[in-house]
């Protein structure tokens, strides 16, 4: 039986290329996952003044989907050495109301995709510390740092072959991560 995963993308641009390697990851991941990307856009930023016995709509929905998966992959680029602040939304809507988090013991991955030469590092790490606390098991080895992705594609949008055998390393690890611990 396959564990459904879900997939936070952190760029809302239409032609991401976060967006474009979660679809690919999605295509090549192994029957013993299903990906699932979950959108985060349409999610107010957080605030306790409305997330009242009657929530926005969309913080509901959510938190329905995130808490009916049994794991989290997020594919992020990274702005100003950190987390986008709708990745950085997400986490906090789904960690609320204090004591019901959606997060909790769901086996996690990071995958950072940039234009620029280190491939989002930062974002990397700066996500990892909100890991943590939430009580979110993350997958340490392969670390995914994908620089300069603009380059890996074709001018047909096909994904070049070293970057693809990378990222089903990465997919193939995350299923077994997956499978150890959910």
């Amino acid at each position: 039986m396959s564990k459904t995963i879900a997939v936070l993308v952190g760029s809302l641009r239409k032609d991401s290329y976060n967006l474009k390697v979660a679809k690919i990851l999605q295509q090549i991941a192994p029957s013993s996952l299903s990906l699932k990307i979950i959108q985060i856009g349409d999610l107010p930023l957080y605030n306790e003044d409305i997330d009242t016995d009657t929530p926005p709509a969309s913080y509901s929905r959510f938190r329905k989907e995130v808490a009916a998966c049994d794991g989290v992959l997020f594919i992020t680029p990274e702005y100003n050495r950190s987390v986008p602040a709708v990745i950085k939304n997400a986490i906090d809507v789904g960690s609320r109301p204090y004591g019901h988090s959606v997060w909790a013991k769901k086996p996690t991955a990071i995958m950072s995709v940039s234009q620029g030469a280190i491939g989002g590092f930062g974002a990397n790490h700066a996500l990892r510390q909100s890991l943590v606390f939430l009580d979110m098991p993350t997958m340490q080895q392969p670390e995914a740092y994908i620089g300069g992705i603009a380059a890996s594609f074709d001018d047909k949008g096909n994904l070049a072959d070293k970057t693809k055998a990378f990222l089903q390393t990465f997919i193939n690890s995350y299923a077994d991560w997956v499978n150890k611990l959910a």
